[in-house]
């Protein structure tokens, strides 16, 4: 279940006034699903958005949440799975891990925070560092307590950090952000508080250009992950036998007038698929010297040679980063193989492997 599905059910269950529970990982050892840092939303019915396990632990932590929603405190609970505690649980999975997990209730007269700004920062188009109290023996900084920053420092949930621990909490907020690493430290300050530092990046957002047959597979797996995806091409007719005609975010433009049509700057990718190696390049024109992170062009390296080299001729910069042959060796050989390698190569680039570190 990809996170724009958890937040879209999680506008469908607000829209109903239900409580919630929020679950987020914190701690991990050995072979588990999730890692620190995942979020998953549990119902006041036993419903949920979103797996910490492979569908064995959401059961059981659906009963901890009606707990949570009845009596309104954060509260942890621990599987461990190791060896053979896992037969303990009598479900038998067999992953020789343990997991930890918090859970904290979302009020509707809460306006579901935190979550709801979570929410908000996710549709975005920056990341943000969660900082989540997950035990403490200070009575005005209580275990659940979460405080949400943007890039520029800016506080986006109204959570007050008591002085005593501002400068420490706050400098490893900022260090977050610049590493992306999830970290579960103990901090001894006037008390015990352990607290999980996470960084939250925003859906990504992918531009496709090209409408042929061939894009059918890779809009469909990326809507699949969750990403948010605008398709372009100047031939009206490929994106009705497509079918993207009907889609909400594809359009009909000039290739030059690429850069008045939309905002470069919002994407974390752009495919370029047009099979038109004139059209090709007008686009590369425009998105080399941009900041787009990924930005690759179908087709063969001596196609992709060919077109850097006729624009380096002309002083465009940025063309060293432009990727082809696009997508991962996997011996793909079909269109939706192929859509399969390019999707992996841009989620390899767009979502790093975070460090995970515990210090108690």
């Amino acid at each position: 279940m990809s996170t724009r599905q958890i937040i879209d059910t999680f506008d469908q269950w607000c829209g109903e006034q239900r409580s919630l529970v929020l679950a987020t990982v914190f701690h991990t050892e050995g072979s588990t699903y999730s890692k620190a840092g995942h979020r998953i939303l549990i119902a006041d019915n036993g419903d949920y958005q979103g797996l910490v396990s492979g569908g064995c632990l959401e059961g059981d932590l659906a009963e901890h949440a009606a707990t949570v929603i009845a009596d309104g405190q954060a509260r942890r609970v621990t599987y461990d799975m190791r060896d053979d505690a896992d037969e303990l649980w009598g479900l038998g999975i067999g992953c020789n891990g343990l997991i930890e997990v918090l859970l904290q209730r979302l009020d509707p007269a809460a306006g579901y925070e935190p979550f709801r700004t979570l929410t908000t920062s996710i549709r975005g188009r920056s990341p943000v560092v969660c900082l989540t109290v997950i035990e403490s023996t200070d009575e005005t900084f209580l275990a659940g307590t979460t405080h949400i920053m943007d890039t520029d420092g800016k506080q986006l949930l109204d959570t007050t950090i008591p002085d005593r621990y501002q400068t420490t909490l706050i400098k490893r907020c900022r260090e977050t952000m610049n590493t992306g690493d999830t970290a579960l430290i103990a901090h001894k300050q006037s008390g015990e508080l352990t607290v999980l530092y996470s960084r939250v990046l925003p859906l990504p957002r992918m531009l496709v250009l090209g409408a042929g047959l061939d894009a059918i597979p890779v809009v469909r797996i990326a809507e699949q992950l969750g990403w948010q995806i605008t398709i372009m091409d100047h031939r009206q007719a490929y994106l009705e036998k497509a079918g993207f005609d009907k889609f909400p975010n594809a359009f009909h433009i000039e290739p030059e007038n690429l850069t008045t049509a939309t905002d470069l700057s919002q994407f974390s990718a752009a495919i370029i698929m047009s099979h038109h190696l004139a059209t090709d390049r007008i686009y590369l024109r425009q998105l080399a010297p941009g900041s787009i992170p990924y930005v690759g062009v179908l087709g063969p390296r001596i196609r992709r040679d060919r077109l850097i080299e006729d624009l380096s001729r002309d002083g465009i910069k940025g063309l060293e980063r432009i990727k082809g042959p696009i997508g991962l060796d996997i011996g793909a050989d079909c269109a939706e193989s192929i859509a399969l390698s390019i999707l992996a190569e841009v989620y390899k680039l767009l979502t790093p492997a975070n460090t995970v570190i515990a210090r108690r």
